[in-house]
């Protein structure tokens, strides 16, 4: 597998926001967003051993606890990701989440899906073939209405701010995906708290 890097740190957004996790960037992604903001190309080879052998190495001694996460990123993990890494993931944290735009299925063993579609900016060609997740996260531009995907049966919604590299502009969403999840309750707000105190 293609692997852009192996970190420990806490989960910046969404449900599981400041737990701690042990992060695997898996490289590539079948779209191409133009706001994304992962660089997520490159990468080193590595077999599935391997990359537990990584994850595990990240956990600092001597806590014989495992963390509550191992967060599957990319990129687009499920363009690699095996039911087999998936099992071997469970030795290193409780459970195994994947985070995807869902245009491709997942293996069955995966604990927690976070589905991020993109298909407002890219069109139907991105459309998820997932119907279903754990939690679903929007992000929110001001200017595409998250329901569009009320038919994705989700146990959490997230609408999150994107991040325009512009403050202003930033807090004006902010502002604006705040006041739609007043008028849409079933909206939660989810803020990227890994920038607010810049860590990995």
């Amino acid at each position: 597998m293609l692997v852009n890097e192996i970190f420990h740190s806490l989960q910046g957004e969404g449900y599981h926001a400041g737990t701690p996790a042990v992060f695997v960037r898996l490289s590539g992604c079948n779209l191409r967003c133009p706001f994304c903001d992962t660089q997520h190309e490159h990468g080193t080879e590595m077999s599935e051993e391997a990359i537990v052998a990584a994850a595990r190495n990240l956990l600092p001694p001597p806590s014989p606890l495992r963390p509550p996460l191992v967060v599957v990123t990319g990129g687009e993990p499920a363009l690699q990701l095996t039911a087999s890494l998936v099992e071997a993931l469970h030795a290193v944290g409780e459970r195994v989440a994947v985070e995807t735009n869902g245009t491709l299925h997942l293996p069955g063993n995966v604990d927690w899906v976070t589905l991020s579609p993109k298909s407002l900016w890219l069109g139907d060609g991105a459309a998820p073939v997932l119907t279903r997740a754990d939690e679903l996260k929007v992000l929110f531009d001001g200017g595409h209405d998250p329901a569009a995907y009320d038919h994705i049966d989700a146990a959490h919604r997230f609408l999150q701010p994107m991040d325009t590299g512009d403050p202003a502009r930033n807090a004006a969403l902010m502002r604006q995906a705040a006041d739609y999840c007043l008028g849409h309750p079933q909206w939660r707000l989810s803020l990227q708290i890994h920038k607010i105190l810049n860590i990995p």
